[in-house]
């Protein structure tokens, strides 16, 4: 030691200036804790409530209470190299008893503390919850078909697709674009919505999904903070023909794989070409190739292929079609003509 060292007033030990670090640690507290905090939750969705604001932000229960626990402790701003562990213990249905246990350096020396914190779990009907309970809704969305009524396919994909709509813009953070009611009516499907992105959502995705056209028909229903307030019911217009139908005209078979108004974009079943189709040329329909049946490939040549039909198990001989490539001993799709007693092979 020389005399220009500088010694620790309290424990007189080597210092640059000042307490010497372990002094200093022993003077310093780690841990400041709340010894409280409150965590609301909804017991319809298990939805948190984040100060003013609900999210859907779902985490294991362990996880959530080493937060909300972790949330109570303030560290010192010096302090490094930090662990920190949770013990948690249910001590009532809506009470969980914490310790939180730190541990690091600080000012080089190691330290630890530990502080007691309880959860006190407290029950809310969250904003969306609060809404559906009590009938409100901001639109409905009604699915029909042109002149016809829909098919129990085209009710499954809307409804399927008006929830795929509502995961998305809930897991976006759009809390409020929910369905309250998916009603399967006998002229269609209907689906009441919590929030207009919702229904305009819904009937860009029928519609693009299926084809056909949607109107919207606002409604003023009252005013809020100055503004109108208006319920929207999105009409939703499906074409007569379907994606996937099978016409016939003069004497040929087409697919339809697109509609735009009154006319459709159609595949030829004999040439593998596509063209359009006025819905006056259309002379039937024949089915869909949704309602294909399974036909065994019995034998192939150049220009012909024998298929056994599934209905009589007799070999019918039919016109190879050069966009197929039947494999003996395999199966092809076929539809039935019962008009013209034939098979159309449609893929």
């Amino acid at each position: 030691m020389t005399i220009q060292t500088n010694i620790c007033p309290r424990c007189g030990k080597p210092t640059e200036e000042g307490l010497c670090p372990q002094c200093r640690a022993a003077d310093t507290k780690l841990l400041a804790c709340e010894p409280r905090v409150t965590a609301v939750y909804c017991p319809v969705c298990d939805s948190q409530k984040r100060g003013k604001t609900w999210s859907d932000l779902r985490m294991p229960r362990e996880d959530l209470i080493a937060e909300l626990a972790v949330s109570a402790v303030s560290i010192h701003e010096d302090a490094k190299n930090l662990k920190v562990a949770v013990r948690s213990e249910d001590t009532a249905s809506n009470r969980t008893a914490c310790t939180v246990e730190v541990e690091g350096t600080l000012y080089s020396v190691p330290v630890s503390e530990t502080c007691e914190v309880e959860i006190l779990w407290q029950k809310e009907a969250c904003d969306r919850c609060s809404r559906i309970s009590g009938g409100y809704y901001e639109g409905i969305v009604q699915v029909r078909a042109t002149d016809r009524k829909i098919n129990a396919y085209e009710r499954e994909v809307a409804a399927s697709i008006a929830e795929q709509a509502e995961e998305s813009l809930q897991q976006s953070g759009d809390r409020l674009s929910f369905i309250s009611e998916l009603e399967d009516s006998k002229d269609g499907v209907d689906i009441t919505v919590g929030s207009q992105h919702l229904g305009q959502e819904i009937a860009r995705m029928v519609t693009g999904a299926l084809g056909g056209r949607y109107t919207t028909h606002p409604k003023l229903v009252g005013e809020k903070d100055g503004k109108a307030l208006y319920r929207v019911t999105y009409s939703i217009r499906l074409p007569f023909y379907q994606k996937g139908d099978v016409v016939v005209s003069r004497g040929g078979y087409f697919e339809v794989r697109e509609i735009d108004g009154r006319r459709l974009r159609v595949f030829d079943l004999q040439t593998g070409a596509t063209r359009t189709l006025a819905e006056t040329e259309v002379e039937r329909l024949l089915g869909n190739v949704r309602d294909a049946e399974s036909a065994l490939v019995v034998f192939t040549q150049p220009n012909m292929v024998g298929l056994m039909d599934p209905k009589t198990y007799r070999t019918r001989e039919l016109s190879a079609v050069p966009w197929t490539f039947p494999v003996e001993g395999q199966p092809i799709r076929v539809l039935r003509d019962e008009e013209q007693d034939r098979l159309v092979i449609v893929g």
